[in-house]
């Protein structure tokens, strides 16, 4: 999901796009707390647990009113009274902070790292200089051949 002057969100199993309306609906909160959602319900396709007592609709509930982890009053009973058990959940995340923006660094996409300047810089050209002492290194020698099979066999279909 990419967050600025357009949010889009594709649900590539389902084939579903989603605008800032469409995220709002699917997950009760808006665009900017994705990531603090997702530290506090944790995601498993990239590894993390979340945090305990922190299901989806605590999560929507709670990151509606306070769109950031930070926001989140300390004093649980300065929660707005619509989030259910706020000293249980309070309790969890105050308890494990540190968990919860390290899941949320890990929920953030990156935007300050160099990726490329044009598309061809995404063609494959095949294994560069350092590639031979990698397969050595990590003693998958058949690798280098295999891999330079495929640039052979590429170059012979441009």
């Amino acid at each position: 999901m990419c967050c600025g002057t357009r949010v889009v969100q594709l649900e590539r199993r389902r084939n579903i796009l989603r605008d800032e309306a469409g995220v709002v609906a699917k997950f009760g909160v808006k665009p900017e707390s994705i990531p603090d959602y997702l530290a506090v319900v944790g995601d498993s396709a990239d590894g993390y647990p979340g945090l305990s007592g922190w299901g989806v609709k605590a999560a929507s509930l709670t990151l509606s009113q306070y769109t950031h982890l930070e926001d989140i009053p300390k004093d649980c009973r300065e929660w707005h009274p619509s989030i259910r058990k706020a000293h249980l959940l309070s309790e969890s995340l105050f308890n494990a902070w540190s968990d919860a923006l390290l899941f949320r660094t890990l929920a953030t996409l990156r935007l300050d790292v160099p990726v490329f300047d044009t598309v061809e810089d995404l063609r494959w050209k095949g294994p560069n200089s350092n590639f031979e002492e990698l397969c050595r290194r990590i003693k998958f020698r058949d690798l280098l051949g295999r891999a330079s099979s495929v640039k052979s066999k590429r170059s012979q279909d441009e």
